[in-house]
């Protein structure tokens, strides 16, 4: 494995926490889920006053990357005696109005992502106005202080897209195709704007719906069969790698599949060479730090990061990594 430079201390320090957290398991719900025990017989790892943290994604159905965030999350809260509640939606006023629902009932803290942040500056007003802390994960980074959030948990996106770019580069790579799979989420146009920034060759951008498997692979295999010197598609999310895959098949393509983002089937798939690298940035680590965040701020004013975004990534991992990381994708912290 190895790890983008400015990233690298970091996220080094990082995964001395993650390591720290043991497992927890998440059942991919997309609904409200009210725990009252963080996931697990809890309240036994501190003697904290009992805390109510919710969190609002804007995660799609089938997006096993919040699976992953929400066992993090879930871990923390067995261990800090805080009852986690998880809610989303993929249409940003859906978001906004679960974030809503959320200061309506006075959580002691909330954990958002903020992929289209116009979206929710109004309500993180009003969450700030009632006196709730706010930490922000994974995408919109560079609003997360505007905002009002005591910080923001996550990875810088345009980093990890010039991380990919170089990564091409050093394979060789001279045609990208970088596949958005939600049209309007800033992080994921961040991501193809930074391969394009350090990427040698050239980068064609196309989007998809990336909820709809087979609209998804579809798109991609017109793409491939249209144009025929892509030599790499880039996937910004572990389910549209695997649709990629599949497309390739289908139009016997020789591109190379390359992705953002880990899970069991990512980690699978780079072992049978299907998959030549992925960005990890350790989505599990995301929920576990921000519900701890949360809970180190209402019991002792903590505030993590000095002001500064905490990275957990990105970092590029390849076949030579299968070994150390099945385990971990298998149990659903990786």
């Amino acid at each position: 494995m190895h790890t983008s430079r400015t990233a690298k201390g970091v996220v080094a320090c990082l995964a001395v926490i993650a390591l720290a957290a043991g497992c927890s398991s998440s059942g991919g719900k997309d609904d409200e889920d009210e725990s009252g025990d963080g996931g697990s017989g809890g309240g036994t790892g501190v003697h904290t006053p009992r805390l109510k943290i919710a969190m609002v994604t804007h995660s799609g159905e089938g997006d096993t990357f919040w699976d992953i965030v929400r066992s993090g999350a879930k871990q923390a809260a067995r261990k800090d005696n805080v009852q986690f509640l998880y809610a989303n939606d993929k249409e940003a006023k859906g978001q906004a109005e679960l974030v809503q629902s959320f200061v309506d009932k006075k959580v002691d803290g909330i954990i958002v992502t903020l992929a289209k942040p116009e979206a929710m500056r109004s309500v993180l007003g009003k969450a700030k106005a009632a006196g709730i802390p706010v930490v922000t994960i994974n995408s919109g980074g560079e609003f997360s202080e505007e905002f009002g959030a005591l910080s923001h948990i996550g990875q810088d996106e345009s980093v990890a897209g010039e991380a990919v770019g170089d990564e091409l580069d050093e394979r060789g790579k001279k045609k990208a195709l970088c596949v958005i799979h939600e049209q309007g989420n800033v992080s994921l146009e961040q991501r193809c704007a930074g391969v394009k920034k350090s990427f040698g060759g050239s980068v064609e951008n196309l989007n998809v719906e990336g909820t709809n498997a087979p609209a998804s692979q579809s798109s991609i295999s017109a793409k491939l069969q249209a144009t025929k010197d892509i030599d790499v598609v880039v996937t910004l999310g572990a389910p549209i790698a695997a649709y990629s895959v599949k497309a390739k098949e289908d139009t016997g393509s020789k591109a190379e599949i390359d992705t953002f983002d880990l899970n069991a089937e990512v980690v699978k798939r780079m072992k049978a060479q299907e998959v030549g690298f992925a960005v990890d940035q350790q989505p599990y680590l995301q929920g576990y730090l921000s519900v701890d965040e949360l809970w180190l701020y209402k019991t002792n004013a903590n505030v993590l990061g000095g002001g500064k975004p905490v990275l957990t990534g990105p970092a590029i991992v390849t076949g030579k990594d299968v070994p150390k990381l099945e385990k971990y994708t298998a149990r659903g912290t990786r």
